[in-house]
């Protein structure tokens, strides 16, 4: 009875625009979001409150409409719950700039952020460290709290520290962010070792044995490839899209979406309009190059820099990505990985602008209803917006079972690569 009231709850909260009382979609993909936690890869919710307020978490107040903001944010409580959301990764980020003793500082800031939001809302929200957790915080109406680490810099080069931040809760690392560490390449950074290091190797063998997801979004190519070379778990991209349909960096090829489904993972499909629009990705980088023009001419003067970009923007706006194209990298994942590989990490709150038709938290309905009018099952959907990822999390704690035997690893970075960093 107690699980059947929940459900009940659950459903009335997934909220149905009024413009869309018509859409023969939207019970269906109410039910799948009853049945199935709806587990979101990535929003940067921890880092908002870090660069607005300084990591002063009196100043977030989740009961509030926070798009009423300015800029405004993604996130708060009544959006959460018209999106049926049933599980968040909350990504504790430092910026790749920061050094490994302030970076780790910083994430456990963010933690404790993350933890702050179960103490104030625990009819809201549970800190969750496993599927069960998930499964069980879902049956009794709540949103299962997972901390995602964004950023390998924040282990100072120890697997120490990386041990350490899995006993404090983070159940993912983003290996790098946009720029190279001393143990692996970032896919925004010119390569410097050519994937991974054998230190990056030994970090990633040390989150198999403990049971934590390795997260590929933001790693080059390269290592993407030794990850997968090196790895005895499922990975995941936490927070990526397709490159044979918007050629940024940060998207997957497909011959690593083919060996994602090998491996078992999952590519969790981002909302970031430059990674889904081709056409915005060719724009930022025709506005990139007009920039650097005038500053090459002007003998690097930012006003004039500033001025000719607002300029250039005038007269050439920004294209718009809309909602169905992120449809269409799901798709495009689905055709070449499988239905059992794709999910979703919106980077909600980590980003400046958003597709259209997904603002917020409260949209992951509307993509899931366009995915039904495709012809999506609700098998299919329910894989999508959840059971991927709940089936990765079993798999990695189930090889994490198989290696309790083995010893922790207290190799150095100067031992394993010789290198000083």
């Amino acid at each position: 009875m107690r699980r059947t009231l929940y459900l009940t709850v659950a459903l009335a909260m997934i909220a149905t625009p009024a413009t869309a009382q018509d859409n023969l979609e939207a019970p269906r993909v109410r039910a799948v979001l009853a049945a199935t936690p709806l587990i979101d890869g990535h929003n940067d919710l921890p880092w908002q409150v870090a660069s607005r307020w300084n990591g002063d978490a009196r100043q977030l107040d989740l009961t509030q409409d926070l798009a009423a903001l300015e800029p405004p944010m993604h996130t708060d409580i009544a959006r959460l719950r018209a999106g049926g959301v049933g599980g968040q990764f909350w990504s504790v980020y430092v910026p790749a700039d920061l050094d490994g003793p302030h970076a780790a500082v910083q994430v456990m800031r963010q933690i404790d952020l993350v933890r702050e939001l179960g103490r104030r809302h625990p009819d809201v929200f549970e800190i969750a460290y496993s599927a069960a957790d998930i499964e069980r915080a879902h049956a009794e109406g709540r949103i299962a709290s997972l901390i995602g680490m964004e950023g390998g810099n924040a282990i100072d080069n120890s697997l120490g520290v990386l041990r350490s931040f899995y006993a404090l809760g983070a159940r993912y690392i983003t290996l790098t962010h946009s720029a190279n560490l001393d143990w692996a390449d970032a896919s925004t950074d010119e390569a410097e070792h050519g994937g991974l290091t054998p230190f990056g190797v030994a970090v990633v063998r040390e989150m198999n044995r403990l049971g934590m997801l390795v997260d590929l979004s933001h790693v080059s190519e390269a290592t993407m490839n030794d990850v997968l070379d090196a790895t005895r778990a499922p990975v995941i991209f936490s927070h990526s899209s397709a490159f044979a349909l918007d050629n940024h960096p940060r998207n997957v090829p497909d011959a690593v979406l083919r060996r994602v489904a090998e491996n078992g993972g999952v590519v969790m499909v981002t909302f970031v309009p430059s990674f889904i629009s081709q056409e915005i990705r060719d724009w930022s980088l025709e506005r990139a190059a007009h920039r650097a023009q005038i500053l090459s001419v002007t003998g690097n003067d930012e006003a004039a820099a500033t001025a000719g970009v607002e300029a250039w923007e005038a007269e050439n706006p920004q294209p718009v990505a809309r909602l169905s194209q992120v449809a269409d990298h799901i798709e495009h994942i689905r055709e070449v990985a499988g239905v059992d590989h794709v999910g979703l990490g919106g980077d909600f709150d980590g980003i400046d602008s958003t597709v259209q038709g997904l603002d917020g938290v409260e949209d992951y309905p509307a993509l899931l209803e366009e995915l039904a009018r495709r012809g999506w099952s609700d098998e299919d959907l329910s894989k999508l917006a959840g059971g991927n990822i709940l089936r990765v999390i079993r798999r990695v704690e189930a090889v994490a079972a198989d290696l309790t035997d083995e010893p922790a690893n207290y190799a150095t970075l100067e031992e394993l690569d010789g290198a000083v960093p």
